[in-house]
């Protein structure tokens, strides 16, 4: 059956969170960071001196730590912790966890319960595939390395920071390969997904193709159910 979520897929750095967050507001709908639920448990498990390479260890903490989404917010434990997450020292670890199947066996688990409390939007890389293959509007948003990886260096240097290009476009490219080459919940476009490649566009000329599809899609959806 069918359920009211709007699936956001796509690599890291084409831009899901920013173009995600504004889809929600202007459908009035939750939005849901499920990257940042990952980035949370590499935080937790950093505070609290887990070895990151230990998948039980990591799991425990996936376990037992209390994540929510509030109004795009990412809340670990009562903190909100939306911007430590962000960390350069967090991006450099998230993968322990992300690449962890009982880690997110784990975070799926609660990410499918929070979409089925509430209508939402929700960013990942394994939204449409594994989380929700059922979601009413699925949409794949992509970018060439080269474009994410320009993107990431305007981060970088915003927040004084220098980083050879190349190296940044090595680390996309790599980090590509592991997304798309893990065992659980991998990198990969969903079979019914609309395809949008943001190169070379702004957040709200995204923004307005995804808008454009989801009113299609969700309204597809509404009149079918009248007319059952």
């Amino acid at each position: 059956m069918s359920i009211d979520v709007v699936t956001i897929d796509g690599p890291a750095g084409a831009g899901k969170s920013a173009t995600s967050r504004a889809l929600a507001e202007r459908l009035g709908l939750e939005f849901l960071n499920t990257g940042a639920m990952y980035r949370a448990v590499a935080l937790r498990a950093l505070r609290d001196g887990i070895e990151l390479t230990d998948e039980s260890a990591l799991a425990e903490v996936a376990r037992n730590v209390t994540l929510e989404s509030q109004s795009g917010r990412t809340i670990m434990d009562g903190e909100d912790v939306t911007d430590a997450v962000r960390a350069p020292e967090i991006s450099r670890i998230v993968r322990y966890p992300a690449n962890a199947p009982s880690v997110r066996a784990i975070l799926v688990e609660q990410q499918r319960r929070i979409g089925l409390a509430r209508p939402l939007v929700t960013e990942g890389r394994d939204q449409g595939t594994a989380v929700f293959p059922d979601a009413r509007c699925k949409i794949y948003l992509d970018a060439s390395p080269e474009e994410r990886a320009r993107r990431r260096l305007g981060e970088l240097r915003a927040r004084g920071e220098e980083t050879p290009l190349e190296l940044i476009l090595n680390q996309i490219l790599e980090r590509d390969r592991l997304d798309s080459e893990r065992e659980v919940g991998p990198l990969c476009v969903p079979q019914d997904a609309l395809r949008i490649n943001s190169d070379g566009k702004s957040i709200e000329q995204v923004v307005d193709e995804m808008e454009r599809a989801a009113r299609s899609r969700l309204a597809i959806f509404a009149l079918r159910s009248q007319n059952q």
